[in-house]
């Protein structure tokens, strides 16, 4: 009978295909030799901006209300068709404010972070408004591809052929992902924790159902919220995560884990809004809030710690992750 791998083998066989090996860096008076920020430029960075992420959660939480107004007040069928991969964007916005708030960045007071991002925002994104996927994240950030990492499989194996890039975005785009993670929340419900949390994702859902409703629009969840979700932000969420990730190995030098690229305003508004694409500086070091995560990035190309490691575009790497058959 075959033994299962330990995760070392497991790591040096599925993992590390993009993954470079650049030279050592000494540090700056800025920044670590691990790339970490130094004193007061570390103090400086780790400022959240209450105010102005306040207005940055109201407009991400307004902003379905508007596609969904617009699609109504104009009743065209192109807008019907625009106004879901519309709800898509938004949708992937409001993961990443959830996402900080899981790294409690969101706002500087625990329980407003917790509340607003982790249980309100929570629930917008499909998810229980628990902190379930706080703890996960944390493994990957603190050892990523390690025995912990919540997500060695969607990394790992890179590049991979065209083919099985094809079946992978086809299972996003028909809804079989989005299958996949919501089937779990409906087992093992004789235990108390899983009942409990399956509770908390279906009064998410229900509450959002109750504002479609209640403005007389019921049949509005499953086109315009439901739908994007199951069919459309899958896929943005798979192209995103393998631009941050995939291919990359298991290491205390973030430049293996993490990889870097180039950052527009194309790239900001559809597939890395909120500041999320900085990833290498974001592991480099996750307590930097997502507005000054720019400056950090800026750092690390000015003192050395980069090199030559930027991806010139989303769509470059993409096309890395794939090989000939």
């Amino acid at each position: 009978m075959n033994q299962p791998m330990d995760h070392d083998t497991l790591v040096s066989t599925m993992t590390g295909g993009m993954a470079p090996h650049p030279a050592p860096f000494a540090g700056s008076d800025r920044l670590h030799p691990d790339g970490r920020p130094r004193g007061a430029f570390r103090d400086e960075l780790r400022r959240i901006s209450n105010l102005r992420n306040i207005g940055t959660v109201l407009g991400a939480v307004a902003l379905p209300v508007l596609i969904v107004w617009a699609a109504l007040t104009l009743n065209h069928w192109a807008t019907w068709i625009l106004a879901m991969p519309l709800m898509a964007l938004a949708q992937n916005r409001l993961f990443i404010l959830h996402h900080e708030a899981a790294h409690r960045l969101l706002f500087s007071n625990r329980r407003i972070n917790d509340f607003v991002g982790i249980t309100l925002i929570g629930w917008l994104t499909f998810g229980t408004g628990s902190h379930g996927y706080r703890i996960g994240h944390i493994n990957h950030h603190r050892d990523a591809c390690g025995p912990k990492e919540p997500d060695f499989s969607l990394y790992s194996l890179y590049p991979i052929t065209k083919d099985s890039m094809r079946r992978k975005l086809v299972r996003d785009a028909t809804g079989v992902s989005a299958f996949r993670i919501v089937r779990p929340r409906f087992r093992n419900l004789s235990q108390p924790r899983h009942l409990k949390l399956t509770g908390l994702f279906l009064l998410g859902q229900i509450l959002i159902f109750s504002v479609f409703a209640a403005n007389g629009h019921p049949w509005l969840y499953l086109l315009l919220w439901l739908t994007p979700w199951m069919f459309i932000y899958q896929v943005l969420n798979r192209l995103r995560a393998l631009a941050e990730h995939a291919g990359m190995t298991r290491s205390a030098d973030r430049r293996q884990t993490t990889h870097h690229i180039k950052q527009t305003p194309w790239s900001r508004a559809i597939i890395a809004p909120v500041g999320v694409g900085y990833h290498l500086a974001h592991h480099v070091d996750m307590t930097v809030p997502w507005r000054n995560l720019k400056r950090l990035q800026t750092a690390l190309q000015e003192d050395g710690y980069l090199g030559d490691l930027q991806w010139p575009s989303y769509l470059t790497l993409w096309k890395s992750l794939t090989k000939p058959l």
